[in-house]
């Protein structure tokens, strides 16, 4: 009934555009490790960031 219709401007649309086509070549360079080529674990690696809450000595 009521569709709604997102503006998406030319520079967004080739923003995106050169992010898949960085990452197509980043997976070319540096295979995943997963057969499938989907990460299960989504935690990034790195430092990780101790905020308030967490526990750190």
């Amino acid at each position: 009934m009521g569709e709604v219709i997102r503006f998406v401007s030319k520079s967004e649309r080739e923003r995106v555009r050169l992010i898949q086509e960085a990452r197509a070549i980043y997976d070319s360079i540096f295979p995943s490790a997963d057969p499938a080529g989907e990460d299960h674990d989504k935690t990034p690696m790195g430092r990780t960031f101790a905020g308030e809450g967490s526990n750190r000595s």
